[in-house]
């Protein structure tokens, strides 16, 4: 037999992009609960907002923060020290990102090397935040909290877009893109910090005698969710809120989901369990 982990991105998969909401998701987050199928939420928003939603859906799995940039381990799951983790009660933390401050130094460097405004969310009130998101203000002052990912807004020719990259690049960090924002970062993604979580995963089965592989399921809908959708066993993309798929993610063997957001979400969760 096999055992299952099941990796999700949250906004505009796991959360309905306009409303926030996982109700259309309920029927196969409660299969997934009922199978003791561990479930985590691998996003780029702040640990500060991903908390909140943990106990809204009654979550005690790992978490996955700010596109990879950490991840967050129960302290009582695994019967093993983690390496690199440092002790963030009620967590322990490995932290493959950098810090939030160097972030938005290289962004105002590249602001001025390219003559043109790179607007971060630390930059923007959070009136604008709420503006740009669509977020209530509880929920964009949690958004503000960052500790490893810089989002920015970019507009412009796709010179102008291409050179902003090739600049980051050269700076030896990444960027990626959400569904609305890029985002620069540290030299991190997020399957990266998913493959780091499977290996704790696999270390544990082993320390308990048990020989059963593990399958690893990845769901999210845009590009930043690739490096995740590329590194799973099963890859599911949901449908964008104009129906669409995103264009830019090829993986070998990707599910596409019939539905927009939590409802393909719910689709493809339930059809993947069923088929076992």
């Amino acid at each position: 037999m096999t055992q299952l982990i099941v990796y999700t991105d949250l906004d505009g998969c796991l959360l309905d992009s306009n409303t926030f909401s996982y109700e259309s998701a309920a029927p196969a987050l409660e299969a997934l609960r009922s199978q003791r199928i561990p479930l985590v939420l691998v996003s780029s928003k702040t640990r500060a907002e991903i908390e909140p939603l943990r106990q809204r859906l009654s979550h005690h799995d790992p978490f996955i923060v700010e596109n990879g940039a950490a991840v967050f381990v129960p302290r009582s799951l695994f019967d093993f020290p983690l390496e690199r983790a440092r002790v963030r009660t009620p967590y322990n933390v490995i932290e493959l990102g950098l810090p939030y401050s160097i972030l938005r130094d290289v962004l105002k460097q590249i602001e001025k090397s390219v003559a043109t405004p790179l607007r971060g969310f630390g930059d923007l009130s959070v009136d604008e935040v709420m503006q740009v998101t669509g977020l209530g203000r509880q929920d964009a002052l949690l958004a503000k909290q960052r500790e490893y990912d810089e989002p920015y807004l970019l507009e412009g020719p796709t010179a102008l877009i291409e050179e902003v990259c090739r600049q980051i690049v050269v700076r030896g960090l990444r960027w990626t893109k959400g569904g609305r924002f890029f985002h620069l970062t540290g030299d991190n993604n997020k399957g990266q910090a998913a493959a780091l979580l499977l290996r704790c995963y696999q270390r544990q089965r082993l320390l308990q005698g048990d020989s059963d592989r593990i399958e690893t399921v990845g769901i999210g809908d845009s590009v930043n969710d690739a490096p995740l959708l590329a590194v799973v066993d099963h890859p599911i993309l949901v449908q964008k809120p104009d129906g669409s798929y995103d264009p830019d993610i090829h993986i070998p063997g990707m599910i596409r989901a019939s539905g927009i957001g939590p409802i393909g979400w719910n689709h493809a969760v339930q059809e993947l369990l069923a088929s076992r």
